[in-house]
């Protein structure tokens, strides 16, 4: 399989995953907050900075269905965190020296030459 072919296939089930599957993930709170509830301190929480943004909550602002929102949701998410990933494998990415040989024999024919002088 090429790698091209790979990857398309990895971004459609992932996206998948995202938009389909993330519906019937449970419902139930996460470890902390089930610690929080078993203990007695949950009502001394505070909402998170990032309470009113456009997919707190797993859901998308303005969209009243909740398997649309939380499909919409999980979707933005992957296609953000790819761009991201891929911005930043681009700005870090090793480049080659400008004098490197490329294959086609004009490096390696100038250090020989030089060799012989």
């Amino acid at each position: 399989m090429s790698t091209r072919r790979f990857f398309a296939v990895a971004l459609v089930v992932t996206l998948l995953v995202a938009g389909v599957a993330s519906y019937y993930a449970s419902s139930h709170p996460d470890g902390l907050e089930y610690v929080a509830e078993q203990t007695g301190f949950i009502d001394s929480a505070e909402d998170s900075a990032t309470a009113d943004s456009p997919l707190a909550d797993y859901q998308t602002s303005g969209v009243d269905d909740a398997r649309i929102s939380g499909g919409l949701a999980g979707v933005i998410g992957v296609v953000v965190m790819l761009l991201l990933s891929t911005g930043l494998f681009w700005l870090v990415r090793r480049r080659e020296p400008h004098d490197v040989d490329h294959g086609d024999g004009h490096d390696a024919d100038r250090h020989a030459h030089q060799s012989e002088a």
